[in-house]
């Protein structure tokens, strides 16, 4: 299951423009992450969701909160980001 923007909860994201979209392809990366960009809170949580076979709508909401709510600061980069939700939430990956 993929995570889509309608399951978010959060109404205060930035979106950015459509044809900037591929931009959020592939792998977590160095780029510096925005917690209020929808489009990379969703990459995010779509990355956690491709290492789960039975990945759920309830997982990807706790993973935006806990992004929301809960994400250290010196957390800076897309992969740091993942690294901290694998590493300190491990029930997301690999089920």
């Amino acid at each position: 299951m993929f995570f889509a923007k309608e399951s978010l909860q959060c109404e205060h994201y930035n979106w950015v423009n459509e044809t900037s979209l591929s931009a959020y392809n592939g792998s977590p990366s160095r780029r510096l992450f925005d917690r209020f960009n929808g489009d990379q809170v969703l990459f995010i949580i779509n990355s956690l969701a491709s290492q789960s076979e039975k990945f759920t709508l309830e997982e990807g909401r706790d993973i935006e909160q806990l992004i929301i709510n809960q994400l250290p600061l010196e957390t800076k980069s897309e992969i740091s980001v993942f690294n901290w939700l694998s590493n300190s939430h491990p029930q997301f990956v690999g089920k």
